[in-house]
Formats: C-alpha cells, structure tokens, sequence
C-alpha cells in the first residue's frame, strides 16, 4: 500500500513523548501514516484545516484552546471531520461535553496499541466505537441535572476555598443568593457539603485543577 492509499492521521498532544509515541504506532501500521503533529488548539485547527486528516486524535487538555473548543471548531467548519479523544481524563462530564462537540469516539490513554488502532480503523469506516466503561460513565451522566453557569461560577469559587460572603462580593450578589446555589449545586451532584461536591465535580470532570 503506497502513501496516497494510507488512511491519514492527525494527532493534536502537547506532550512530546505521548506524540512521539502514538506517532510510531500509527506509522508502523500499513494502512496508516501521520500526516500532521499539533501541539495546541490553535495549531490543531490550522493544521486540520491544511491537511484535513481522515482521523484526527485529540487531547483534551492542550494550551491556547482546550481540546473541547478545538473539537467544536474543526466540525463547525468541517462537518464530517472524525475525531477520537485520547485523555487521561475520564470522568462523565468530559466525556459527554466532548462527544456533544463532535467527537466520535473516547478512550483513555491507557488503551492498548491495538485496540487504539483498532479503534482509528473503525471511525474512518464510518462507526463511533465506545470502550464499556466510558460507555458506562456516559449512562451515569445522562439522567443528571447540569449545573446552570452561575452554579458552574459558584462551584469554582468554592473549589477554589472562597467562603460564601467572598463569593457573594466577588460575583456581586447576596451571601443568601449564594447559599440557594450552593444548595441547588450539592442537590445536582448528590452530596451533601462543600468538599463532597468539589470532590465530585472533579472526579467527573466537571470542574479541573489548573
């Protein structure tokens, strides 16, 4: 099989050694070649929109543009465009925001190299493949309520450590008006106190350490 007739790649990682990894194992299929490395959103948008890949993978959390917003963009542009989400990270909310931006596939970086080319085979043919597990967080997520903005805004400050009255004169509203949102925010996420929900909203991928 020459160059011409191998399925092309793009692979959107800012660390070198995953890149450099995932390089080698797309390039030592036959029916596979690299065609295009980015290091950040903005460079995964360019460079798609140079090379337009047949599949792309992408990580979630690169500089300038997160992976979600990058997602979002290239389809908006490119409708038809195939992504796979390669993260570490794992939790419901990630998953979901990514698959609602337009990627058609998500596994975790532990994935074996031959279920991952396996999986770049697939999408190209056209199916939207999901490992059981992250199939199974995307079903937990699904009967849940999202949290609004402002409780996302909220949640964040409480990760953060702020108490109710810094909240309330950060965000210009009542230490009351902050107190029904926190409320609102532990009844959404099944908890019943401030570490429990900032506990929870992490693991799912709601909220991240930056």
């Amino acid at each position: 099989m020459n160059a011409n007739e191998r399925m092309r790649v793009m692979i959107v990682e800012d660390h070198f050694v995953v890149r450099t990894g995932l390089t080698a194992i797309i390039n030592s299929q036959s029916d596979m070649l690299t065609v295009a490395e980015a290091r950040n959103g903005r460079e995964a948008i360019d460079l798609f929109r140079e090379h337009q890949p047949d599949v792309t993978l992408m990580d979630l959390r690169i500089p300038l543009l997160t992976g979600i917003e990058a997602i979002a963009a290239i389809i908006k542009e490119f409708p038809r465009a195939k992504i796979i989400v390669l993260s570490t990270f794992g939790g419901d909310e990630d998953i979901f925001k990514a698959l609602q931006a337009g990627a058609r596939a998500y596994f975790l970086k532990d994935v074996k190299g031959q279920d991952l080319v396996g999986a770049i085979r697939a999408v190209n043919a056209g199916q939207r493949p999901l490992p059981p597990e992250i199939a199974s967080r995307l079903a937990e997520r699904i009967p849940r309520s999202e949290l609004s903005p402002r409780e996302l805004e909220i949640l964040r400050l409480i990760a953060k450590g702020s108490s109710n009255k810094e909240i309330a004169n950060a965000l210009e509203i009542s230490e009351g008006t902050v107190r029904v949102h926190a409320s609102n925010i532990f009844a959404k996420l099944g908890c019943n106190d401030r570490a429990q929900a900032v506990s929870e909203a992490f693991q799912r991928g709601i909220i991240h350490i930056d």
